[in-house]
C-alpha cells in the first residue's frame, strides 16, 4: 500500500481490508463466547448426569440393603420358629414318657357276651373298670399349613405324572 494521499482508491481499500478484519474478529470472538457457553452447557449436564447416576446407585444400595435386612429378618423368625418346635419336640417327649400307657383292650373283654343279669358278673365288671386307669385324652394336632415350597409341588407332580403313565403302560400291555 502506498503513501501517497493522492490514491484515494488505495486509502478505500485498506479502509474495507480493515473493516473487514475487523468483522471477522468479531465473528471470531462471538464463536468463541458461543463455544464457550456450549463447553459451559456440557460441563452442566456432565455433573447433572454424574449426580442422577450417584442418587441410582444410592436407591439400588438402599434396595439392596432393605433385601438384605428383610432376609435376615426372615432368617431369624425361621430360626425363632425352628427352636420353638424343638421345644414343642421336647415337650411332647417328655409329657409323653411321664404319661402312664393307655390301657389296652384285652380279648376277653372284646369277645365276652357281656354283664347281663349275674349279679356277680356285673360286680366283677365294675371293679375291672374301677381298677382301669382312666384313658388319657387324645392329644389334639396343631393346625399345621402346608409347606410352601414349589419343589415339593413339582416333585409331588412328577411323581404323579409318573405313577399315571406306569398305570397306562400296564392297562395298554
Amino acid at each position: 500500500m502506498s503513501q501517497d494521499p493522492d490514491k484515494i482508491g488505495a486509502a478505500t481499500a485498506e479502509a474495507e481490508a480493515q473493516a473487514r478484519r475487523t468483522d471477522a474478529e468479531a465473528r471470531a470472538a462471538e464463536l468463541r463466547e458461543e463455544v464457550a457457553i456450549t463447553d459451559a452447557r456440557r460441563a452442566e449436564e456432565q455433573e447433572a448426569k454424574a449426580q442422577e447416576e450417584v442418587a441410582a446407585a444410592e436407591r439400588e444400595e438402599s434396595k439392596k440393603e432393605r433385601k438384605r435386612r428383610e432376609a435376615e429378618e426372615r432368617r431369624q423368625a425361621a430360626a425363632a420358629e425352628a427352636q420353638r418346635a424343638r421345644e414343642q419336640a421336647g415337650n411332647a417327649a417328655t409329657e409323653a414318657t411321664t404319661e402312664q400307657p393307655a390301657a389296652t383292650v384285652s380279648g376277653a373283654a372284646v369277645s365276652s357276651p357281656g354283664v347281663g343279669a349275674d349279679p356277680k358278673a356285673a360286680a366283677a365288671a365294675g371293679a375291672e373298670a374301677r381298677a382301669r386307669p382312666a384313658p388319657a385324652a387324645p392329644l389334639q394336632p396343631e393346625e399345621v399349613e402346608g409347606p410352601e415350597k414349589p419343589e415339593l409341588y413339582l416333585a409331588a407332580a412328577f411323581a404323579g405324572a409318573f405313577l399315571f403313565a406306569r398305570i397306562l403302560k400296564r392297562i395298554a400291555e
